[in-house]
């Protein structure tokens, strides 16, 4: 099942199956996704084609400094009628949801994300609603150099699983892309592959993939290497180690194994952890590079021999 739904989404985003691949990995872990690039790589594509081939509720928001809580959140309306308010859901009650251009909105709206992302789960007015199963936010953003942008909060960045870069196309790819551009919009051609349900009874044989305790201590000792790193004035978070832990059981579950191994660990190291570190300021002068000082650290810590 996640061969044939990655397989047809590389089909429209063409030549980025490692990418594919990290977003399945955060799907099966009930985790979200931050992308950041510029515009026009296929962003928003990648989100719609995974919607669809998962048969999953699909809601879009493109997010404006003028974006309000109440846009995302839904509302509490009066209902003369009844005499009597009714909540109105808002977007965030789809199952898939693109936050579109997340930065280029207010932190108060971008809070409204917290709670959802988290816990999945919305509060209005006092009321808990408990969020759709699956729930998955893919946010695109921005770089922070473009004008009329807002940096992500570091609680909210904690609250993404990974931040990848799709990036350009490689020229086979973005010659493909164009052919099939002129054959029609291949995203119309996409049908599910599974379902909801099935998404959901993956997550949980996620739960079950088996991890050393050994691992379970070798991942910790990547999460505390950046909080000693000299170069790193803010280190991986507690929810890191979490999300660590959870991402290298999706790629063995993804890769058709029933246990972690140090590689899984290794692989999705980098990407957990890009968004939750923060350089030094001789670091940043020194325009130190993140991923690379990242990669370093996961090769000092030692890795154990069992699995």
């Amino acid at each position: 099942m996640i061969k044939e739904l990655a397989n047809q989404i590389n089909q429209v985003l063409i030549g980025k199956e490692e990418i594919v691949k990290n977003v399945l990995v955060c799907l099966l872990s009930g985790g979200h996704v931050l992308l950041e690039d510029v515009p026009g790589v296929g962003k928003t594509t990648l989100a719609k084609a995974l919607a669809k081939s998962i048969d999953s509720s699909f809601g879009r928001i493109q997010f404006t400094p003028d974006t309000l809580p109440g846009d995302i959140l839904g509302m509490n309306i009066y209902n003369s009628k009844k005499q009597e308010f009714e909540y109105k859901p808002g977007i965030i009650s789809n199952q898939l949801i693109l936050a579109d251009e997340i930065n280029r909105t207010s932190p108060k709206t971008q809070s409204a994300l917290l709670e959802a992302m988290a816990e999945g789960q919305t509060t209005i007015d006092g009321k808990i609603y408990t969020l759709p199963d699956p729930f998955m936010v893919i946010a695109t953003q921005n770089p922070i150099e473009f004008m009329g942008t807002y940096p992500l909060p570091e609680a909210q960045l904690d609250r993404f699983m990974m931040k990848l870069s799709i990036g350009y196309p490689n020229e086979e790819s973005e010659i493909k892309m164009a052919e099939n551009f002129t054959k029609g919009n291949s995203l119309e051609e996409i049908k599910p592959v599974c379902t909801t349900k099935d998404i959901i009874k993956a997550k949980k044989d996620v739960e079950k993939i088996h991890i050393s305790k050994e691992l379970i201590a070798y991942a910790r000792s990547i999460i505390d290497l950046t909080r000693t790193e000299e170069k790193i004035s803010l280190g991986a978070s507690p929810r890191a180690l979490l999300n660590l832990i959870r991402a290298s059981q999706a790629l063995a579950y993804i890769n058709g194994r029933d246990f972690v191994k140090p590689d899984d660990i290794k692989e999705v190291a980098v990407y957990v952890l890009h968004h939750r570190v923060i350089l030094s300021s001789e670091a940043k002068i020194s325009r130190e590079n993140v991923d690379e000082l990242l990669t370093w650290l996961i090769g000092k810590a030692d890795v154990p021999t069992d699995k």
